[in-house]
């Protein structure tokens, strides 16, 4: 199978620079470093670590910055899927350009499509200084003489509000999708020891931080390597036991072999919200098999039926494929069904991409693209009638909110059963309640539409 990645020719346009072009004649500072993070919240919480670990090198860190004064710019990069490849190509084409242009001195790449597809791109790009993958955070650091502090036991610099963290449990996964290139990328699967995530979370809740967001390919895997059982239910309780933390949030769960004691730690801990990410990716069983899911339809029916009974009231949010080879009118007509029939509180949906090396690629991609994004738009117009019908019948009652932002005339906030960027978001006006950003208070429903709700403080 051919492993290069065609790229393309540089699409760089000053209106679609980060750095504004007026700051052309402003002296860089050598000690400050720009890192720009694409992708998914693995790859926000690796640039988070690399920016703390620049930090007490005693360097000038920022994201994202638009000020045009770093000498030295990163690029966090994503290779999950054909989209965000793209978008990463032309990112780092981009900074190529500014660099050719004196606006920079140094670019420096790193993260999944790096790691990838390094050999290649470094042979096409040859502006780039360095490239570096996903676990090679030390080599890059010492490039920029930089030391990798083994001491800095959880401590980054957070990109996200104080208030809440995305906080990474493992890496890697030992799963055989066949769709899925991220073992390429992230390696095998490595659980972090509890103890030092303990420590992690104390130090982020000294720091303000009330919640916490589980992150993982696969949350349930975790403790399987250095434990030798599956241990996520020991760790939320230690989890739940640090003063500070009032949330914690569980994000990505694979359905096959799910540890049922996981259901028994949200039962027994007021702290873990009601709330699972759990990817499902199709409904027919047929497609499943061919995605080597290790689950058929009849068991994952039985799976959420077991997680409804046991959790009353647990927002369940999944992902699905549309696209994969073979799937039939059939096929897809059996997973809407399946849709309308489950009401999933939270659902996202996307098409599919067709990546080398993975056992997936060995198929034929038959199924045309717009027939691809015809079916995800028509998933996700069912989702946003189901979604109305769910936050309508919430009008008129209470929920604890989380207030993460101001916009306009509105602070905006999350109930218990909302992830940051993906779900659901609470709507107050200024006319009804005062929120402090990082705050809980208190909201009353009083209106609703397919993805927010609008309240009034009690």
């Amino acid at each position: 199978m051919d492993s290069t990645y065609p790229i393309p020719q540089p699409t760089f346009a000053p209106e679609n620079y980060r750095v504004d072009y007026t700051m052309k004649t402003k002296t860089l500072k050598k000690n400050k470093v720009n890192v720009i993070t694409l992708g998914c919240s693995k790859n926000i919480y690796d640039s988070e670590v690399m920016m703390g670990q620049l930090k007490a090198n005693n360097f000038d860190v920022q994201h994202e910055s638009n000020d045009g004064e770093a000498s030295t710019v990163i690029i966090n990069t994503c290779g999950f899927i054909e989209n965000a490849k793209q978008e990463s190509i032309d990112t780092i084409l981009d900074w190529a350009q500014a660099k050719k242009d004196g606006l920079v001195d140094k670019v420096m790449v790193t993260g999944c499509l790096s790691e990838r597809y390094k050999e290649d791109l470094s042979g096409e790009i040859p502006e780039i200084d360095s490239w570096f993958g996903t676990r090679e955070l030390p080599r890059l650091l010492k490039t920029l003489k930089a030391d990798y502090k083994h001491e800095l036991v959880g401590e980054r610099l957070l990109t996200t509000p104080t208030h809440y963290a995305y906080f990474k449990i493992a890496e890697g996964c030992d799963r055989p999708c066949s769709f899925c290139a991220i073992p390429l990328m992230r390696g095998k699967h490595v659980s972090t020891p509890m103890e030092q995530l303990v420590e992690s979370a104390k130090n982020l809740a000294a720091n303000g931080t009330k919640e916490l967001i589980l992150i993982a390919q696969d949350l349930t895997y975790y403790g399987l390597d250095i434990y030798k059982k599956r241990n996520l239910a020991e760790l939320l309780d230690q989890l739940s036991a640090i003063d500070g933390i009032e949330w914690i949030r569980l994000q990505y769960a694979y359905p096959s072999g799910f540890p049922m004691d996981i259901l028994d730690a949200i039962k027994r801990n007021d702290k873990v919200c009601l709330y699972l990410d759990m990817p499902l990716q199709h409904a027919s069983s047929k497609m499943l098999k061919a995605m080597k899911r290790g689950i058929n339809r009849k068991k994952t029916d039985a799976l959420i039926r077991e997680i409804r009974k046991q959790v009353p009231g647990l927002a369940l949010r999944t992902t699905l494929i549309t696209g994969f080879p073979g799937e039939t009118q059939e096929d897809f007509e059996e997973m809407m069904d399946w849709v309308e029939g489950t009401r999933f509180d939270r659902l996202g949906c996307f098409t599919y991409s067709h990546e080398e090396n993975t056992t997936a690629y060995e198929l034929e991609d038959n199924v045309p693209e717009e027939v691809k994004q015809a079916r995800a738009n028509a998933i996700m117009e069912l989702q946003s009638e189901i979604s109305r019908e769910l936050n309508e019948a919430r009008i008129g009652k209470t929920f604890k909110v989380l207030f993460d932002r101001v916009e306009g005339d509105y602070f905006i906030g999350r109930t218990q059963y909302d992830s940051p960027e993906v779900d659901n978001e609470v709507l107050v006006h200024k006319n009804d309640g005062y929120a402090r950003i990082g705050d809980f208070a208190t909201v009353e429903i009083t209106d609703a539409e397919e993805f927010d709700l609008f309240g009034k403080m009690v």
